[in-house]
């Protein structure tokens, strides 16, 4: 076990590199199937671990007694010239954030906790600095809110302290990226690079540390955690969900290009401008030139070499754009829709897609554990958040369960927004989870669409629903007056049982459910609900009802205390 440092030396910092590696190396699947933003291609985990080796290649020509400021500005180097994609380049960015933090502080060869500050600082001014159009709820969003944490705390705090905040407000920005970034909610996830982030800066709690920080309950998809060890590393108690690899979805921006150009600021300045025009996810870093910290704004000098990426329809206009500002190598071309195409293939997926919009970890969980792509409503959606979801799974032919949550004349227009990108998107009457949980039971991949989608609708139609909710104030109902806190009993919309006991109203509601016949009650007990409240239904279902099957899930819902379906 490593003992806690109040500063990191040459060899820390060499240290802190290879554990970023393994890290990455351990993280990259998860980080790899988050993607989906700036570009759904499942490659920012792969990205990042290949900028980091890059920069670990260039720090291992730096002299075993050299200080900290030599090693991080060998490290910006090599991981500028060997950045990979957008979320590479701007670790490149955080790495000569490091650089120059050091080599400003009165003590550059060692890290303590001024020159953390510092790092964090120049870090993110530099990662700004590079992305043409910064967006909220990405990478550089997680970077500032941990600068901005080490900036804020105590003037004495120590090293260790220091980290541990950088690294412990990184994990919670990462979780607020959803709510901030719209692509990134419609799919559930939190932002890739931003995980990645966090990965790095726990690296750096290990190395000052010795112990590497507990993340079990770091929520990065939706029902599940990041996995990471309990104390010492080695010890994973996280489940990763394996997302889809999803494809290109920028009209007309078909190509990845990135490169390495020599040039002078000005030249610079012109290139950036003309790559906007071209495209998008401009991202333009440098290495710093002869002197990491020679520019007041964070630009290089004359001398710099400067990774360029940019997505865009026209990859020779974005190379000869470079070769207009100045000496290009290390040319760089992806085509997305071959990459995407290429990954479906290898990976065997069929055609189809069964998106689901789901409410509560638990339903999230049993959507997800039968192959379905959920969308999280959190109580409510948009149609942009449907659209975007339907985009975001990457296939053709798509099947929607709605379960209520947009009315039809969105539903329609969703419908024919989506079949604008050249889809086959088909709403399946889906009213509520359960019966969404139904269709799903019937789903066959090997079945041809028109008959898969007959055969879910029909077992979506032929279940029959309701739920329980207790009443939040007085009102006229269909069958009488409600008070507050009273039982309310649906079906489907209608409210057909009111008793001031809740579980009797429950009771009473599946009562006149069954009444009809069934073989199987499927209840979902909200995030409200009690254990004993579902137990309770349950056995009275199975004392009236002795051949009916009765299973009963932790859905999770807000509003309902409990749905159940009957087949």
């Amino acid at each position: 076990m490593l003992e806690v440092a109040e500063t990191v030396d040459g060899l820390a910092l060499r240290r802190w590199a290879h554990t970023c590696i393994t890290g990455l190396e351990d993280h990259c699947d998860e980080i790899n199937d988050l993607n989906v933003f700036p570009v759904p291609d499942a490659d920012t985990g792969t990205n990042l671990l290949a900028t980091m080796r890059s920069a670990v290649c260039a720090g291992e020509s730096v002299g075993e007694d050299d200080g900290a400021a030599a090693v991080a500005k060998a490290l910006a180097r090599g991981a500028v010239s060997g950045a990979r994609g957008n979320s590479g380049a701007i670790l490149s960015q955080v790495l000569r954030g490091f650089a120059r933090g050091l080599e400003e502080s009165a003590t550059p060869e060692i890290l303590g906790g001024t020159g953390l500050r510092s790092a964090l600082r120049y870090a993110t001014d530099l990662a700004l600095a590079a992305v043409s159009v910064p967006m909220a709820g990405t990478i550089v969003t997680v970077l500032e809110s941990a600068a901005d944490a080490v900036e804020a705390a105590e003037p004495n705090a120590s090293l260790t302290q220091l980290v541990r905040v950088a690294a412990d407000t990184a994990a919670e920005a990462l979780s607020r990226t959803p709510k901030q970034l719209d692509v990134l909610g419609a799919a559930g996830v939190v932002d890739a690079g931003g995980l990645g982030l966090v990965v790095i800066l726990d690296a750096l709690v290990e190395t000052v540390t010795g112990h590497t920080p507990e993340r079990s309950s770091l929520a990065t998809r939706q029902g599940t955690s990041l996995p990471t060890c309990q104390g010492e590393r080695g010890s994973d108690t996280g489940h990763v969900y394996s997302a889809p690899h999803l494809a290109h979805e920028v009209p007309g921006q078909d190509y990845e290009v990135m490169y390495l150009v020599a040039a002078d600021d000005g030249s610079i300045s012109t290139l950036r401008a003309r790559l906007g025009e071209l495209g998008d996810s401009v991202v333009i870093v440098s290495d710093g030139g002869d002197d990491a910290g020679d520019s007041d704004d964070g630009g290089a000098s004359a001398g710099a070499m400067w990774s360029v990426h940019v997505h865009c329809a026209d990859a020779g206009a974005a190379i000869e754009a470079g070769l207009a500002a100045g000496r290009l190598s290390d040319v760089r071309i992806t085509c997305f829709v071959l990459d995407a195409s290429r990954s479906a293939a290898a990976a065997g997926r069929g055609p189809r897609a069964i998106l689901s919009v789901v409410e509560g970890e638990g339903s999230a969980e049993l959507f997800s554990q039968e192959g379905a792509q959920v969308l999280r409503s959190y109580g409510a959606i948009t149609p942009a958040q449907l659209l975007a979801a339907i985009r975001g799974t990457g296939r053709r032919e798509v099947m929607v369960l709605p379960n209520g949550a947009l009315p039809a004349q969105d539903l329609v227009a969703v419908g024919a927004q989506a079949r604008g990108d050249d889809r086959e998107v088909v709403f399946l009457p889906s009213s509520s989870t359960v019966q969404a949980l139904a269709a799903l039971a019937v789903h066959d991949p090997d079945r041809i669409g028109v008959d898969d989608a007959f055969a879910m609708s029909e077992a979506a139609a032929a279940t029959r629903w309701g739920s329980l909710r207790i009443a939040d104030e007085r009102a006229l109902t269909y069958v009488g007056t409600c008070e507050p806190g009273d039982g309310l009993g649906l079906v489907g919309h209608e409210v057909v049982v009111i008793d001031p006991d809740v579980v009797a109203a429950g009771c009473r509601l599946v009562e006149l459910v069954l009444g009809a016949g069934g073989e199987l009650v499927t209840i979902l007990l909200g995030a409200k609900a009690t254990d004993e409240l579902g137990e309770r239904v349950a056995a009275y279902i199975s004392s009236r009802n002795p051949g009916v099957e009765v299973v009963v899930y932790r859905g999770g819902q807000s509003r309902d205390l409990l749905q159940f379906g009957v087949e």
